[in-house]
């Protein structure tokens, strides 16, 4: 056998050098890329489109708005996790309600229901609404956004949704 010369020893360690560098770096960028591929391949994230449980009817009391808190998952992108809504509730009977989104349609503000003037009141920009949510003064541009529901078993389910604010038509988000 003969010894290889000091230039084929430098040439093959500089090619497996060379390789070895190529092949860390793609499976480097296929690691740290992985998520930024599952971003672009669902190119809307995600939303929480299940419905959720809210209340039990009997605890809502009848002609009356009341503030109901629950909890949705959702996901985004590879992130999951669970936030809680509040919405308006009234109820009319066992099988009619109403259920409003609490975000006021001008620009977005958390308002509230006011039991001396009977109306919903946005604290800022002095939007007010009726109890079944029509505007009656201030820069709303149309009405309180209402969300869909379901009763199943004397409990509410809702299917929480956002809207777009500022305009005259109720565009979801």
């Amino acid at each position: 056998m003969s010894n290889p010369e000091p230039d084929e020893l430098l040439s093959s360690r500089r090619r497996f050098l060379k390789f070895a560098i190529g092949a860390l770096t793609f499976a480097g960028g296929l690691v740290l890329g992985l998520p930024l591929i599952r971003t672009i391949y669902r190119s809307a994230p995600l939303k929480a489109t299940g419905w959720s449980e809210a209340t039990k009817l009997a605890s809502l009391p009848l002609n009356r708005p009341s503030n109901v808190k629950f909890q949705t998952e959702a996901e985004d992108a590879y992130i999951r996790g669970s936030a809680v809504h509040s919405v308006w509730v009234i109820r009319y009977s066992e099988k009619e309600l109403t259920v409003f989104s609490p975000v006021c349609t001008h620009l977005g503000c958390y308002y509230a229901w006011n039991q001396n003037t009977e109306r919903f009141e946005c604290p800022c920009h002095a939007s007010v609404f009726s109890i079944d949510g029509t505007v009656l003064g201030g820069p709303a541009p149309r009405p309180l956004d209402t969300l869909q529901y379901k009763v199943e078993n004397s409990t509410l389910y809702i299917r929480w949704e956002e809207f777009k604010s500022g305009t005259t038509e109720k565009i979801e988000v």
